[in-house]
């Protein structure tokens, strides 16, 4: 969430941010907010100083009776009784300013970074680095739907059965093959000095409010009703959370964080090539790393963030690329991200694998999540990233590494499935 200081002294540069973001109608919001906020401002004045004439009468009165002067001190008490009746009008409407203040705020998206480029659609997103070549595959090769039919080891319409769609079944080799990724991603990412959390699956709704989840996403968590928790849509919003509340020591800093966790999503997209099979799921596997840092070293933290993603994928031996994401194309909370996408040589297409994002102080200032330096209080700034989500990096190395026999699993693999092929 912006801060509302921030706005009221930056206008121009807000709505220039907030329409590089194709937010809807940014100057007219920024003046309503802006104007929100001068009432507040005015009602808070306008009570200090009726708290201020009552603090001042409420002496007066015990002078009085002090002197016996009775019907001056019952004079100066029916003006102390007026002045709480308007300081309780006044407190009333001071409530409901900063309710409507906050409500209007927590609709307002990240600013975005400077070297975020111009663009509304995924088209215009800006192509930073691209590595490998597209593997040359055998006639016949198949897609990753077809591949795990042919090997058994995927069940989609097992978990129809048990579940719906969009719930697989990982059975065998399959199965394997996922325990492996994760605990390679995770012994990846404690080599790089993250420490590992397990946090909780469910979360309540102060948690998905902190990490900008709630209000704008909704629709797109299973929300169980009995009691009022939200499955996650990513291991980054219980691992952020941890700090909600929490003033971190500067020694302290970096904060580094690494959570396996299922993940889930109800908006899983309609039937197409585009997300048949592991290419879309309500429910996949994602290994995510969490930093907490000074406002002074976080894009520097970024880049080293998306260096640790690179490192994965050169060792998983994948062809991918990593896009700088245009303003339209932006999540709610960032201010800067990083996708990288794995190329599928069956599908002949690009997959989505990671986002690596520097939120800056938008999650911090809902969290509370505060550090001292030189006697200030000062928010921190938050960074997450996939390293990695599994399904499309399933999907890839299956299609990618498919021979007329099988399937190679990647050396860096092999310790931890214990075969080298499929």
């Amino acid at each position: 969430m912006l801060q509302i200081a921030f706005i009221r002294e930056n206008k121009t540069e807000v709505i220039a941010g907030l329409k590089k973001k194709y937010f809807k109608d940014a100057e007219s919001f920024v003046d309503k907010v802006i104007e929100i906020d001068q009432y507040r401002r005015d009602t808070q004045r306008l009570l200090d100083d009726i708290l201020a004439q009552s603090n001042t009468k409420a002496k007066e009165i015990g002078q009085l009776m002090k002197a016996g002067q009775k019907d001056a001190a019952e004079e100066a008490k029916a003006v102390t009784a007026d002045l709480k009746l308007k300081s309780k009008d006044l407190e009333d409407k001071l409530a409901a300013l900063e309710s409507e203040l906050n409500e209007t705020l927590v609709k307002i998206p990240n600013l975005p970074h400077y070297s975020v480029p111009e663009g509304r659609t995924a088209e215009e997103n800006q192509n930073v680095f691209e590595h490998g070549s597209t593997p040359i595959l055998h006639d016949g090769a198949l897609p990753h739907w077809e591949l795990i039919k042919k090997f058994d080891i995927i069940d989609f319409d097992l978990g129809v059965k048990l579940t719906g769609a969009g719930f697989p079944v990982y059975k065998g080799k399959g199965a394997r093959l996922q325990r492996a990724l994760i605990n390679f991603f995770l012994d990846e990412a404690l080599k790089a000095g993250y420490a590992e959390v397990q946090p909780p699956i469910l979360v309540n709704a102060d948690s998905g409010f902190a990490t900008g989840q709630l209000p704008d996403k909704e629709g797109q968590m299973y929300f169980a009703s009995a009691d009022n928790f939200y499955l996650i849509p990513t291991a980054e919003v219980p691992i952020t959370n941890i700090y909600r509340d929490v003033i971190v020591k500067e020694e302290d800093l970096p904060v580094k964080n690494v959570g396996y966790t299922p993940c889930f999503r109800r908006e899983a997209g309609s039937w197409g090539a585009d997300v048949r099979g592991l290419n879309r799921l309500h429910q996949f596997d994602k290994v995510e790393i969490v930093q907490i840092v000074h406002p002074d070293t976080s894009y520097e933290t970024l880049d080293k963030m998306v260096d640790h993603v690179r490192d994965l994928l050169y060792k998983l031996g994948l062809q991918f690329r990593i896009l700088r994401l245009c303003g339209g194309d932006m999540s709610f909370n960032a201010a800067l991200t990083y996708d990288f996408e794995v190329y599928s040589a069956a599908q002949k297409r690009w997959l989505e694998v990671s986002s690596v994002s520097n939120f800056e102080t938008f999650q911090s200032n809902r969290l509370k999540l505060r550090f001292k330096s030189e006697g200030k209080t000062r928010l921190l700034h938050t960074l997450n990233g996939s390293a990695l989500a599994l399904p499309r990096i399933v999907a890839a190395l299956l299609e990618n590494n498919q021979d007329k026999d099988g399937i190679k699993i990647p050396d860096v693999l092999v310790p931890y499935t214990g075969f080298d092929r499929i």
